[in-house]
């Protein structure tokens, strides 16, 4: 059985749109969960519909704000995040708080690596030619402006704490079209 259900990932909002009845939060909650989906399809175009347009996003490692700015930044990252086929994730949510400028998520990010890929980024693994499901524990505020847009991300991320080497069959089937498809 797979070990992450990327639906999962705006299940959480979608439920708490269904029950909120404050139109500006059903517009605040309605842009993450497009953009949450549009991330995953991975639709690039639709993503950065969902952003103003100089989104910045910040990424807070080690002290160090490493996001991207600008729109051009925030394209080429979530390219270069395409590229890396490691966009097959599942984001369990504990909490979601919304207001009428931003979502603010926390959960378990849990996202699968080829193990390539994860050690460039420097995640320890011991076989590249494996896959690897990394779990973090992350904290996501996601501001909105006033028509709607979502103005970037600010990301607080705890490391990983589980780092495992998948089988064949714990892997989705849609990571497996992305990576395996030739295999």
């Amino acid at each position: 059985m797979a070990v992450i259900d990327p639906t999962n990932t705006w299940a959480p909002l979608q439920q708490r749109l269904a029950g909120t009845t404050n139109e500006r939060h059903r517009q605040v909650l309605g842009i993450v969960i497009e953009h949450m989906k549009a991330e995953a399809a991975p639709d690039l175009d639709g993503l950065m519909r969902t952003l103003v347009p100089e989104p910045a996003y910040h990424f807070w490692n080690a002290g160090q704000d490493v996001g991207p700015k600008g729109r051009d930044g925030v394209r080429t990252y979530y390219s270069d995040f395409v590229a890396s086929r490691s966009n097959i994730l599942e984001y369990a949510l504990d909490r979601v708080v919304v207001d009428d400028d931003c979502v603010v998520t926390e959960g378990y990010l849990k996202q699968i690596y080829p193990g390539a890929y994860a050690a460039q980024i420097g995640i320890p693994v011991d076989d590249p030619a494996a896959d690897y499901l990394v779990v973090f524990r992350q904290l996501l505020l996601w501001p909105v402006d006033a028509e709607g847009r979502i103005r970037g991300e600010d990301s607080y991320h705890s490391g990983p704490v589980e780092i495992r080497k998948l089988t064949l069959d714990e892997l989705p089937g849609e990571y497996i079209e992305l990576v395996h498809a030739g295999a």
